[in-house]
């Protein structure tokens, strides 16, 4: 019996944020992945390890958590006046399918510099030294991202002193500005970032009952609960969440039912192939906890607590998108995210998450009264980790 043999794409490994991922320039994929469709998402799950009972990712890219197993293409800009389109997967551990709905926020730092790297920026908008900006069209969700990508001696500088919640090691600084970060949403309120009119809901959730909730589509479509209305201090690290199946389920219960209300999908059924979006979040007052580091986090550090999940597991820190929601909501007064926060207007806010800390700043509006952002701001890093070719069987995809 004869196989097809392995064939070699050309492929970096990134970390961007706290995530990591495989970029591709979209040239350098096979044909019939060059497109949407089948063969790219059989490519790309081949390529990260993917659908994988054991939930290992042993024989492939990915590291079996949500912040590990993406795939990320790159091409010249289709748009005006962008360098870059950027567009993201999310591979799905154990289900045979990749979820294209949403942004990586956290890969979106990496996206900027990998797009230096790889020769798609115009080589005349790279300074010898000082700063790249890389205009990033999203291709996602099609809203502009731009990357300030610091340079030295002509290429990405990836070494400096920046420290990241959640990143063992100290990197260059990259500061992202999410432009018009709000989704169109199918609500009840249309393109609303609030898809439903409210600032606040009732929601009701089978099995649980009704739960005030915030539900928002900047960065991410985001549902945003209390976590004492539902059991939890807003404290809490990965094991004591993810290690508990019964609380999963509810979680995830209230996710669908946000997910319903906001009308990103029309039967319950269908989030299980929509599980990247929306995000469901805990938000809770400022109280002291250690973080999963062992460092302790005290309460006057931090403007609120936030917990947030992400494809059906509690995240290690904080996904990049949901940080911009959760700016975004912060700065609307009125919204669990800004009540936890204590209230009142605020550009900015620093908030707890499982491994530290994170500081992101929004730019909300009131106009005709609807709310509107017109920027998010945060600092990340990344790093190329690898780079090369990854190698997947010929008839893979």
């Amino acid at each position: 019996m004869s196989f097809a043999a392995q064939i070699k794409i050309p492929a970096t490994y990134m970390r961007g944020g706290t995530s990591k991922g495989v970029f591709f320039r979209l040239q350098d994929l096979p044909a019939s992945a060059q497109v949407p469709g089948e063969a790219r998402d059989r490519l790309f799950m081949r390529v990260i390890g993917s659908p994988d009972p054991y939930a290992k990712h042993t024989d492939g890219m990915g590291g079996a958590t949500s912040s590990t197993s993406k795939c990320v293409i790159l091409s010249k800009s289709s748009q005006p006046d962008h360098d870059v389109d950027y567009l993201y997967g999310q591979v799905s551990i154990d289900s045979a399918f990749v979820d294209w709905s949403g942004n990586c926020g956290n890969l979106s730092t990496a996206a900027g510099a990998f797009a230096i790297h790889a020769g798609l920026v115009d080589a005349a908008r790279i300074p010898q030294n000082g700063v790249c900006v890389v205009r990033i069209w999203q291709a996602n969700i099609h809203k502009t991202i731009i990357a300030h990508v610091p340079i030295r001696d002509g290429e990405v500088q990836e070494t400096g002193d920046f420290e990241l919640d959640g990143v063992t090691f100290p990197a260059a600084e990259i500061v992202l500005e999410f432009l018009d970060p709000a989704e169109e949403g199918d609500g009840e309120d249309g393109g609303s970032m609030f898809p439903t009119g409210n600032l606040v809901d009732q929601l009701d959730v089978p099995g649980i009952g009704v739960l005030p909730a915030t539900m928002i589509t900047a960065g991410i479509p985001t549902v945003f609960v209390n976590a004492a209305d539902i059991g939890y201090q807003g404290t809490e690290l990965q094991e004591s969440i993810n290690g508990d199946p019964q609380a999963l389920a509810r979680l995830e219960a209230i996710r669908v039912a946000g997910a319903l209300r906001m009308g990103l999908i029309k039967t319950a059924d269908e989030a299980i192939k929509r599980q990247h979006t929306p995000k469901i979040a805990f938000v809770s007052a400022p109280q002291t906890y250690q973080a999963s580091s062992g460092k302790t986090v005290e309460a006057a550090e931090v403007d609120l607590l936030v917990r947030a999940l992400s494809m059906g597991k509690l995240h290690h820190a904080m996904m990049g998108t949901c940080a911009v929601a959760i700016g975004t909501a912060a700065a609307v007064p009125g919204t669990l995210v800004n009540q936890a926060a204590g209230g009142g207007d605020r550009q900015a806010v620093r908030f707890g998450h499982p491994s530290g800390t994170l500081r992101v700043g929004a730019e909300a509006v009131q106009v005709d009264g609807q709310w509107t952002v017109t920027k998010a701001i945060m600092s990340r890093s990344a790093r190329i980790l690898m780079e090369g070719a990854v190698r997947v069987p010929g008839d893979s995809f």
